[in-house]
């Protein structure tokens, strides 16, 4: 079944906040749709599983993983209508333009991915593709020290909040980041 028009999708948030377990919800909906999805992911990411994006929770669905965002166009099977990209703040900005592309063909984009990095900034292309996405859903998880809504993402090395200037991407879980909300995000060095 095609999409009348194409369109991006961008699912977002902290760590912990069931950004995957949106985007697999969505997938499996598409796929009772009979809709032909295909889901990439960033070779990077390899936590749980090589090919298939999982969430912190468990669930799972088949992934391809690609070295970078100009790969996704070239591993296209012609009839699929949904592509879902995970993860998408490993990608370089040119993971903008291939979502634009993919939804100017008609195919539905949905891409999730963290909105800032552990320094409570930006992360990646996730600015511009919220930027020109036509949905945009913003997720909570739950802060690990008071319980309520948490929208940042904490690194922890060796129990303590990382430093400003230690490297953004290190690919972990809960061995190393923690959900907080704005009071108990911390990042000494800023």
């Amino acid at each position: 079944m095609k999409h009348h028009n194409g369109s991006v999708e961008v699912i977002t948030g902290s760590m912990f906040s069931g950004k995957t377990d949106e985007l697999i919800r969505r997938l499996r909906r598409a796929t009772i749709a009979r809709q032909k999805v295909q889901v990439f992911k960033p070779a990077v990411d390899n936590r749980y599983a090589v090919e298939k994006v999982t969430s912190h929770a468990g669930s799972a669905y088949d992934a391809q993983p690609v070295e970078c965002a100009a790969d996704i166009p070239s591993h296209l099977e012609k009839n699929s209508t949904v592509v879902a990209i995970d993860e998408a703040q490993f990608f370089d900005d040119e993971i903008v333009d291939v979502c634009q592309d993919l939804a100017d063909r008609g195919l539905r984009v949905i891409v999730a991915g963290l909105d800032t990095d552990f320094r409570g900034e930006p992360f990646g292309p996730m600015p511009l593709l919220m930027a020109e996405a036509e949905i945009v859903d913003k997720l909570h998880a739950i802060c690990m020290i008071c319980g309520e809504n948490a929208s940042r993402t904490q690194r922890l090395v060796n129990g303590k909040p990382a430093n400003y200037h230690d490297p953004v991407v290190i690919v972990g879980a809960s061995e190393l980041y923690e959900a907080r909300c704005r009071s108990h995000h911390a990042v000494p060095g800023k």
